[in-house]
């Protein structure tokens, strides 16, 4: 059940309108010229001072999958995806689909054809250059009734410009499934997974029976308002903020103004879902910013080399100063739970070592310095998993229950 861009069109297609009842993990729906563009952040979110880097994240779909009931037997999706190209650097692959049939990974294919972004990271300079659209098809499906899921590509800008089906597609019903939320940065966002169906949040959520919506912001989990307000005002049964990196990596504040940030952060979340388990992550075990503040910078003699690789450009000398290492992060987050937790008996705290510590970073290092790769994905989705969602967790069952 491999997707292919066979030209073979004989058969009898039914085109399906994409909207919102078959399409799960986005927060808002914009209608373009091509089709239907996912987004994670509302428009007005981005129209309250986004910069470059979190308006290509946030149109990155990780996560976002179109969900249908079928007889089809094959199923084909036209889409206009946007590709990266780091200048000097190998070219990356093309982002993945995977198909998934009652739950169960049954396919996968890429796109051909697209937009193509070429990111030059020693001037900081992107340039777009337009393409065509591309189909992936999925064929020698089972007759039977059944679930079908497309998991779009977390790495790629997927305009969708139709779907087609040989049989009528309805909505999937409601399985009464809980809907977790989770936000945090390029790890959570899914950077250098497999593909988007085994990024460390799909598997989390796989692993704990939950419909997962996604807003992972590569470089944008940053204690912005307006993401605080979309968490806030996003339908979910369970919440959960993965913070720090990207402060330390963007080196954006100093600890002065970190705690406050970090509290209005919680404030506005609360201020509407007051009573939802709300789990803090602190950052996952990073050797190049343990002790080391920001910015992260690439490592252009790595890029000379033909590969993509970062450095931590600050100073250690300054901590003293309040800049920020995930150390003085780690330690505050703590604190900040442990006090505001005596008042929120639905709040709680993850060291984020456990998902990700020395011992793993030993046997799994960071391929660039920053981001996991895809073995590394499927480690913390299932310490994730058992952590949080087994017995005991932050949203498994209490212990004895």
């Amino acid at each position: 059940m491999n997707g292919s861009e066979d030209p073979e069109h004989a058969r009898e297609w039914i085109t399906t309108p994409v909207t919102a009842e078959i399409l799960r993990g986005a927060v808002e729906l914009e209608r373009t010229a091509a089709g239907v563009l996912p987004h994670r952040l509302p428009a007005r979110a981005l129209a309250q001072g986004a910069d470059a880097q979190l308006v290509m994240a946030e149109a990155q779909p990780s996560g976002v999958r179109l969900a249908f009931r079928t007889r089809a037997t094959a199923v084909e999706l036209e889409t206009l995806p946007t590709k990266r190209v780091y200048a000097g650097a190998p070219p990356r692959p093309d982002g993945v689909y995977d198909l998934l049939v009652d739950g169960v990974l049954a396919g996968r294919a890429s796109a051909k054809g697209g937009n193509t972004l070429v990111i030059d990271m020693a001037t900081g300079t992107t340039e777009s250059r337009p393409g065509p659209t591309g189909t992936v098809r999925f064929t020698g499906l089972s007759g039977a009734v059944k679930d079908v899921e497309i998991w779009l590509p977390h790495n790629e800008t997927t305009e969708l410009v139709a779907l087609r089906t040989d049989a009528s597609v309805t909505p999937v019903a409601d399985r009464g499934r809980k809907v977790w939320l989770h936000h945090g940065s390029s790890i959570s966002h899914g950077s250098d997974a497999a593909s988007p169906s085994t990024t460390w949040p799909a598997l989390a959520a796989a692993a704990g029976g939950v419909e997962l919506v996604n807003l992972g912001l590569g470089g944008g989990a940053l204690l912005d308002p307006f993401t605080a307000r979309t968490l806030r005002d996003t339908p979910a049964d369970l919440l959960s903020v993965k913070i720090g990196i990207n402060v330390v990596n963007t080196d954006l504040m100093r600890l002065r103004a970190f705690a406050p940030a970090v509290h209005g952060f919680l404030d506005t979340i609360r201020e509407g879902r007051p009573d939802t388990p709300l789990l803090v992550v602190s950052p996952l075990l990073c050797p190049i910013h343990e002790s080391t503040p920001g910015p992260s910078l690439p490592d252009l003699e790595a890029l000379a080399e033909g590969r993509l690789g970062f450095r931590a450009a600050g100073d250690p000398a300054e901590v003293a100063a309040g800049k920020l290492t995930l150390e003085v992060v780690r330690a505050e987050l703590e604190r900040i739970v442990r006090q505001r937790a005596a008042d929120d008996p639905h709040l709680s705290y993850l060291d984020g070592r456990e998902l990700y510590g020395e011992a793993d970073a030993a046997e799994l290092p960071l391929p660039d310095g920053l981001h996991p790769d895809a073995a590394t994905h499927r480690r913390i989705g299932e310490r994730f998993g058992a952590l949080v969602f087994g017995t005991g967790g932050a949203f498994g069952r209490p212990t004895g229950a």
